[in-house]
């Protein structure tokens, strides 16, 4: 006979955030944060998640929590009323969901693509969107900016879920299709020094757990997901490497692992037993994106540094400080997992103004002045 258990709950709520309409997911069980981590532009604030209202799709969110929680949807009717309105959008043309699907498109960009581009039949509905001229496309995509200020990230995803229909679904050539990219701001990330790594890595070590979770991030260079998906097998002592297993692109890779940093990932082991993940939060569950953050945000904190800090920000760290040893940039973009030398390069532009012993040509001239 089986025991009940009762599933843990999950409530929903409209909410406001700085002028924008989200969709508040309370929840009561810790084990429900890494999913929620996941969704398409959460914010996760303490004990509850925030999804953007205006991607919001109760049936979809349900399917992929009914199995965990108890989900009360009862204080957003409305917002369900709505989704079923756009339920009625022109259907998706055929070949455009079997294309995504031989191409082999993750969950997310699939769902992105198809809402997407209904919303696009749905604006020209009683157009045959076979006739839509480019220049219609563009009129289109003006409208959302003036009318619904969507963001440059968003222009550009439904550009390329219009996009993807006439070139991959009709097979027109790329040059009879021309829409205006919004160009995103170009901003290089904030890095640490090797000093202020070390003052939250003396912070950390009153806990082995935290001490060996910023240190990998650090030194491997680790996104934040991926670290959170170690088990304890991905680590090689003997080649001193950690094998990332399906990080971003699907990949695996093999990143490195510091040999004074085993030493330590050793005494966690016998202390802590890891059974299913490296950092388990409580056995079999591994720690969240949130409790991470916050350690490492307390830890800079009382270390005395006030940039912002974030995990990611380790990574940034890493790739950087290879690069101002010299590191060759190929070999940093594999350990990185980079699909492309551009987003390495970025690193390039940090490193040499970092590292830079080029002289001035005003010090010349001031030494002579000095001289006289």
């Amino acid at each position: 006979m089986e025991i009940y258990q009762a599933k843990p709950r999950i409530r929903l709520l409209p909410a406001v955030r700085y002028g924008r309409e989200f969709i508040e997911v309370t929840f009561d069980h810790d084990g429900l944060r890494l999913p929620l981590s996941k969704e398409e532009g959460v914010q996760l604030v303490g004990g509850k998640a925030y999804l953007p209202k205006e991607s919001f799709v109760l049936a979809e969110f349900f399917d992929r929590y009914v199995k965990m929680a108890f989900i009360d949807y009862s204080a957003i009717k409305d917002c369900t009323d709505r989704k079923e309105k756009e339920d009625n959008r022109p259907p998706l043309p055929a070949g455009y969901q079997e294309k995504l699907q031989q191409v082999r498109y993750s969950k997310h960009t699939v769902r992105v693509y198809t809402s997407y581009f209904r919303d696009f039949q749905e604006h020209f509905r009683d157009r045959d969107v076979k006739t839509i001229t480019s220049d219609e496309i563009n009129g289109y995509l003006l409208h959302l900016i003036h009318e619904k200020d969507i963001s440059s990230c968003q222009q550009n995803q439904r550009i390329n879920a219009i996009k993807f229909y006439y070139e991959k679904v009709l097979g027109q050539e790329r040059r009879c299709y021309k829409v205006n990219r919004a160009k995103r701001e170009k901003t290089l990330p904030d890095v640490l020094s090797k000093e202020e790594i070390k003052r939250i890595l003396d912070v950390a070590a009153k806990d082995l757990r935290f001490f060996c979770i910023f240190s990998i991030l650090y030194s491997a260079g680790l996104r934040i997901s991926e670290l959170l998906e170690l088990k304890p097998g991905d680590i090689n002592e003997s080649r001193n490497l950690i094998r990332v297993r399906q990080g971003k692109g699907k990949k695996d890779r093999y990143t490195l692992l510091s040999r004074p940093l085993m030493k330590k990932l050793v005494e966690y082991n016998r202390l802590y037993k890891p059974k299913v993940w490296l950092f388990e939060h409580r056995p079999g569950e591994p720690f969240t994106e949130s409790i991470v953050s916050k350690r490492l945000k307390a830890a800079a904190r009382e270390a005395g540094i006030t940039k912002r800090i974030y995990p990611h920000l380790l990574r940034h760290t890493f790739a950087t400080h290879l690069l101002e040893q010299g590191t060759d940039i190929k070999i940093v973009k594999e350990l990185m997992g980079h699909k492309n030398i551009k987003t390495t390069e970025v690193y390039v532009h940090i490193a040499d103004t970092y590292k830079s012993r080029i002289k001035s040509p005003l010090d010349d001239l001031l030494m002579e002045e000095d001289e006289v």
